[in-house]
């Protein structure tokens, strides 16, 4: 028994050794080849080397637009060229605006992002896979040496990921980006079955790529990569450089790609009704200069129209419609973005509006819009093709899906590289994401400020102490905090007060048009800052549980419009923005009655509630969702808010456009006509 137990004790000493030997030396290959990813030390760090200088992610100032003109108070892209003296006839706002130009050799060419102004060909595409999460670490990136990279450029991964809804493993496409003068650049990128191959066209190269773009799909016909290379850069015109394929991305969904992209047919992954939707190869052809706005201005009889647009609910799919009569157009036609997007047409030619306002929950979150990027490149769609500016707040299913490009910071950097958008992030030590102004000026030669518009963050959901880990769903709505309260009574004071109403300028041009323009009687006049109104998604606390006072006056109500078909969806909290803010902004400190600059607040979220309410010289109304994809009531329309301003900014009237295109509750909020002023 002692000699077993010995020789059994020998074994394991003799196995013990060698074997510890291979799982320590094996433990250091995983840290160095996996873990530990060497660098050259501080040089590396500051991408001091062949091609680029700077990390850079959403957030850089390379990406879409944000100045303010400081002398027309608009934001935008958009800023003159010039300040030069306008020719006879030539409206200040109609001269020649420019979004600025980036220098593209300061861009990187080993980093991803799709939103840069990449004049730079692509030398070489990949197709990739990975069994680790690539946001993880790039570990599975395109064998390459130094010597490659020095010539074709260093491989940069495609982020999104082609097989996120399916597939046994990741799959990416690489590329490589050079600005060498000898190497041959792609012109063109086909996706074609295994059986066939592009027609071959004298000058060029098409090569395939041995990985099928559907790898890893259970049962999904291969499909595979091929690329078309022809002259070098130095060898090209101008015309053929203009051809050059810039940037590669992915789209999820139907909708349409990225503002400059193309799909590439057919779709890497192929849709499953109620298990996954479409994936598509999505390119850019040289770089598309985003179509600007110019700043934000009353027609010369002294008219400006907002259309509101409240709870789009818009998601990777299609959609299918909800509480509706009508028949819904079928997924694989569009479905309820289909069916929303041809009303917000219609309404659109119907009102001719000069600004367009989402009131928030443009994506509809709560699991189906995983990409953001995917869902906001159609939601303003019908909107930019019009050529009409819009801007936007969130709502609380607008970060709900906080994948790799779902932050609201990177949502606003998005949507200010779409066309015609006035869209800002704000302050960065401000609450919230989207707390912004924007200013409407007069049409003639002065530029004087007629109307403002506050746009806020309201949030999305508040956290107790339940879901500090987030084990629980939020269940109560944020609210407007003290920080931006602060940022809206500092923004208010620092309006100009202007003598109203406001006589335009008929000294330089078009006298003919001011003079037959009814005026206010001299005694009506008075110096007060500009009209205001004011748009955030989630309603104010006082909006449900403050009761409007009866018009002493004529007897007109106060209350206007359906508002009881739902519960209340202002937060528990109140935050105070109506005592605090709202009845602290006045138009003048020079008058008793302390009349309120903002006249009207105009909210989304509540679907089904649609009315105007005025409190303590306030008008809170709704849009009333004007959307197929979100909720509603069967026999409730669909329907869009208009504000329709007029006087030059001292008459603001407000009506609804009905799915039917009827026309209800048309009323005047301030101004001639308007109910008479409350004295508390």
């Amino acid at each position: 028994m002692a000699l077993t137990c010995s020789r059994f004790l020998r074994f394991l000493r003799s196995i013990f050794i060698p074997t510890t030997t291979i799982v320590a030396f094996s433990c250091l290959l995983t840290f160095f080849f996996v873990l530990y990813q060497p660098t050259r030390g501080p040089g590396d760090i500051q991408r001091l080397g062949w091609q680029s200088w700077d990390v850079i992610s959403l957030s850089d100032p390379y990406v879409g637009a944000g100045s303010v003109d400081d002398e027309t108070g608009s934001q935008g892209s958009a800023t003159p060229v010039q300040d030069a003296p306008l020719p006879e006839g030539v409206d200040w706002w109609n001269t020649t605006y420019s979004g600025g130009t980036v220098d593209s050799a300061s861009l990187p060419l080993d980093v991803w992002n799709p939103l840069l102004p990449h004049d730079t060909g692509l030398s070489e595409l990949a197709v990739q896979r990975c069994m680790v999460d690539m946001r993880l670490g790039d570990l599975c990136a395109p064998a390459s040496s130094k010597e490659d990279d020095a010539i074709k450029g260093k491989w940069v991964r495609v982020a999104p990921d082609l097989n996120l809804q399916s597939g046994m493993w990741h799959l990416h496409v690489y590329y490589r980006r050079t600005r060498r003068l000898d190497v041959p650049l792609i012109t063109d990128i086909q996706l074609l079955p295994a059986s066939a191959s592009p027609a071959n066209s004298p000058g060029s190269t098409w090569t395939k790529n041995e990985l099928s773009i559907r790898d890893g799909v259970y049962r999904a016909e291969p499909l595979f990569l091929w690329y078309r290379t022809g002259k070098t850069l130095g060898n090209m015109v101008p015309e053929e450089k203009s051809q050059l394929i810039t940037e590669v991305d992915v789209l999820y969904g139907d909708g349409a790609p990225w503002y400059g992209f193309e799909k590439v047919e057919p779709a890497t992954t192929e849709a499953q009704a109620g298990r996954r939707e479409n994936v598509w190869l999505t390119y850019r052809r040289g770089t598309k200069s985003i179509p600007q706005t110019t700043p934000l201005h009353f027609s010369h009889d002294g008219h400006f129209k907002i259309m509101q647009v409240a709870d789009l609910h818009f998601s990777v799919s299609a959609g299918g419609c909800r509480d509706t009569k009508l028949t819904c157009v079928p997924a694989a036609e569009g479905g309820a973005y289909n069916m929303t997007s041809t009303l917000l047409a219609r309404a659109l030619d119907s009102e001719k509006p000069d600004l367009v306002v989402f009131t928030g929950d443009q994506l509809n979150g709560q699991g189906t819009s995983w990409d953001a990027k995917s869902v906001l490149a159609k939601f303003s769609r019908v909107v930019a093709k019009r050529g009409i500016p819009w801007a936007a707040v969130f709502g609380n299913h607008d970060e709900e899906d906080a994948r790799e490009r779902g932050l609201k910071k990177d949502q606003v950097k998005l949507m200010q590289s779409l066309p015609y958008n006035l869209v800002q992030a704000g302050p960065d030590d401000v609450h919230g994401v989207g707390n912004y102004v924007l200013k409407v000026h007069s049409a003639d030669a002065s530029k004087t400020q007629l109307l403002t518009l506050y746009f806020l963050d309201s949030g999305s959901y508040s956290k107790g102490f339940i879901d500090w880990f987030g084990f629980f769903t939020p269940t109560e709505y944020d609210w407007i905090h003290q920080d931006q309260i602060d940022w809206f009574l500092k923004e208010s004071a620092s309006i100009s007060a202007i003598e109203r109403p406001f006589t335009p300028d008929g000294s330089k041009d078009l006298g003919h048009i001011w003079s037959r323009q009814g005026q206010y009687t001299p005694e009506t006049r008075k110096l007060a800052k500009p009209n205001a109104l004011m748009f955030f998604h989630i309603p104010l606390f006082a909006f449900f549980f403050a009761i409007p006072k009866a018009d002493m006056a004529d007897g007109r109500p106060l209350d206007v419009g359906l508002h009881d078909l739902e519960k209340p969806g202002a937060a528990k909290t109140n935050g105070g923005m109506f005592e605090k803010g709202l009845m602290h902004a006045l138009e003048s400190d020079h008058q008793a009655s302390r009349i309120p600059e903002v006249k009207v607040v105009g909210n989304g979220h509540c679907h089904v509630t649609e009315n105007c309410r005025r409190i303590q010289n306030v008008w809170m109304c709704f849009g009333g969702g004007g959307s197929y994809a979100g909720y509603s009531k069967v026999g409730f329309d669909r329907r869009f808010r208009i504000y329709d301003i007029s006087d030059y900014g001292e008459t603001i009237r407000t009506y609804k456009r009905l799915e039917n295109d009827r026309i209800m509750d048309e009323m005047i909020l301030a101004g001639r006509g308007a109910p008479a002023l409350s004295d508390g």
